[in-house]
């Protein structure tokens, strides 16, 4: 089984995740790939460095995430430009984790999912992780410190949530719920998989 995972910003997504790893699914996360891309060796970060300049290089030699989401919110053609240098990196090594992985499910962690018409014709099914716009925000400024403007902003640079819902064979609404009632919900539906 091969089950796309995705979901805006805020909703509960790697907490979904995690949960599923739990019930024995190996897990490959697009995210933590793309932050290793970038992070201080990072393979992404010479190519980073050429395109957008050293500025957008922190001390540490990492990704300046702040700036750069800052530069890219100002003006949004470089994401494009980000992206292209980032992404196949990403994919060449979501191909070798799935390659590698042994158990009866991979869970494919993919926030961009929907927006790439690549991954429905890779997956068996795809599920979204769903919450009201305000739960965003309260999440992601409990979580990150971020300035509701820039949460806003983030969540417009995101697919609309009508076209992630409209993409999903299942959604899990994060919603007014708690933790474990959260983990009751996915193991139901690992259940319901086969997982």
């Amino acid at each position: 089984m091969r089950l796309g995972l995705t979901g805006g910003i805020g909703s509960g997504k790697s907490t979904v995740a995690r949960t599923l790893q739990n019930l024995g699914a190996a897990l490959i996360d697009a995210d933590a790939i793309a932050r290793a891309c970038t992070e201080p060796g990072g393979n992404a970060l010479p190519a980073i460095a050429q395109r957008f300049g050293r500025d957008a290089l922190a001390a540490d030699g990492s990704l300046d995430r702040t700036r750069m989401r800052s530069r890219i919110f100002e003006q949004p053609e470089l994401r494009q430009a980000l992206e292209s240098i980032v992404h196949p990196l990403v994919a060449d090594e979501i191909r070798r984790q799935a390659a590698a992985a042994v158990e009866p499910c991979i869970v494919f962690d993919i926030p961009l999912l929907v927006e790439s018409p690549r991954w429905r014709t890779q997956l068996d099914r795809v599920v979204v992780v769903d919450c009201l716009p305000a739960t965003q925000i309260a999440r992601v400024q409990a979580r990150n410190g971020w300035a509701t403007e820039t949460i806003e902003a983030a969540i417009r640079s995101q697919c609309p949530r009508t076209r992630r819902l409209a993409a999903a064979d299942a959604v899990i609404f994060n919603d007014g719920i708690r933790l474990d009632q959260l983990q009751q919900i996915v193991t139901r539906m690992a259940c319901g998989f086969g997982l």
